[in-house]
């Protein structure tokens, strides 16, 4: 229950751009202009002036705008209070989750869901963290699990997952017949790394550099660009890394690689709910929430020890 257009609209508004408004909707930026196009000749106006580089709503524009942004509350708000009067839970939640939750966490959790909640569709965008940020802030995402900080965006959070980022070796590796290893020690090692830019990689030079050290101190640094890349390179024996407990759960439990603990300590961060301020949820969507926060999560990490 909802005006297609309207949120089309809105979505360029928000991010003054039709080629990534037509990103975040998953429409071709044709489409996104016929969108647009349809609104102008409804209204016998333009609402955007696209005469310099970038794209601003005109005086039609913002009065459409600030109208298209009540209406789609409203309907958000008819459909929630219509689910609750029937005691019929159904519908559809846009839930926009950054890498490592999209791929390792969230499709146990939504299976599970699932199974209480059938009627209840729910659409997956993964991208980074700024991707969800984006997402949310044009009205496209209903939440959002992001693993990165977001206190420069106007959007409220909570912590909700614990993370550890652990070392992986291969079986064979030296330090597989160790309890524990310094950080120090990971210097004369091939050290495989996310990009510069990523929230893994971001944690990681803050733990090194409260150890003295930085990545550029490493023997040899060799970089990746997903989880998955860097846990094949370190089974065929490339080098060591530092990636997410929660990636690696199968590979752990049928010792493909091993976990290697640190005398310093563990390396925690949060991965946290957000949606934005005075967001109006669907019914669905509560349900969700309230789900995704009581959820068991440490049950998924139950694998099989080191031997």
């Amino acid at each position: 229950m909802e005006d297609h257009k309207l949120k089309v609209f809105c979505t360029v508004a928000d991010t003054k751009s039709f080629s990534k408004a037509s990103e975040i909707i998953h429409l071709t930026q044709p489409a996104v202009s016929l969108q647009i196009q349809a609104l102008e000749e409804l209204h016998g106006a333009k609402l955007f002036d696209r005469s310099g580089s970038s794209i601003a709503l005109t005086p039609i524009g913002e009065i459409l705008y600030r109208h298209a942004k009540d209406i789609l509350s409203c309907y958000a708000e008819a459909e929630k209070e219509i689910g609750k009067a029937t005691g019929l839970i159904k519908g559809c939640i846009s839930l926009g989750a950054s890498t490592t939750i999209g791929n390792y966490i969230l499709p146990s959790v939504i299976a599970a869901f699932k199974e209480i909640y059938p009627k209840i569709k729910i659409n997956v965008l993964i991208g980074n963290t700024k991707n969800i940020i984006d997402l949310l802030n044009s009205g496209c995402a209903d939440v959002g699990l992001v693993e990165g900080k977001i206190l420069k965006y106007k959007l409220k959070s909570e912590p909700i997952i614990t993370d550890e980022l652990v070392f992986i070796i291969p079986p064979f590796h030296s330090w597989s017949k160790k309890e524990s290893i310094s950080i120090s020690e990971v210097i004369n090692e091939t050290f495989i790394s996310r990009e510069e830019g990523s929230g893994t990689r971001k944690v990681i030079e803050e733990y090194f550099a409260s150890h003295n050290m930085k990545i550029n101190d490493i023997k040899a640094v060799l970089i990746f660009g997903s989880t998955e890349s860097i846990k094949e390179a370190v089974e065929s024996g490339i080098g060591i890394s530092i990636v997410s407990r929660w990636g690696i759960r199968k590979e752990i439990k049928y010792g493909s690689l091993r976990l290697v603990t640190l005398k310093e300590g563990k390396i925690l961060r949060n991965f946290s709910l957000v949606m934005p301020k005075n967001a109006i949820l669907s019914h669905a969507a509560e349900r969700f929430l309230s789900y995704i926060r009581s959820y068991p999560y440490n049950n998924l990490l139950l694998y099989g020890k080191n031997s």
